[in-house]
């Protein structure tokens, strides 16, 4: 699927994504990434979710967003409430969905001019 912004073309913005990948301004990633409105994408070390663990959220913590939208794959999926205890302490929000919900929201806030960060799992491993 193919998104389109008018007004937020100076920042980062999901221009497309589909079950192997996702543009970012129309340059395609097929990788786990993280990606702020005005931070350029950053390889993410995180092939699927069950690999998830509590130094890839210490890692994004480190940016301070506001909120953290992570997405999960095709179907939308929880982390354990330690694995996200060092955003949570720092009163940083956690909202987990599909990717493509996620790739729409972080789009909206980023819209809104929120500091928010799109953790993305590609996952690799199939």
């Amino acid at each position: 699927m193919k998104l389109h912004s008018d007004n937020t073309q100076q920042y980062q913005t999901v221009t497309g994504y589909d079950a192997k990948g996702v543009e970012i301004n129309a340059q395609r990633f097929e990788f786990s990434l993280t990606v702020m409105p005005e931070v350029p994408p950053r390889p993410w070390d995180v092939a699927r979710f069950e690999d998830l663990n509590a130094a890839h959220f210490e890692e994004i913590a480190k940016d301070a967003p506001d909120v953290v939208v992570l997405g999960t794959g095709e179907r939308q999926r929880f982390v354990h409430p330690k694995l996200v205890a060092s955003l949570s302490a720092l009163r940083i929000g956690v909202e987990c969905m599909d990717s493509q919900a996620a790739c729409r929201t972080y789009n909206i806030l980023m819209g809104e001019g929120r500091k928010v960060t799109l953790a993305l799992i590609i996952d690799t491993a199939s």
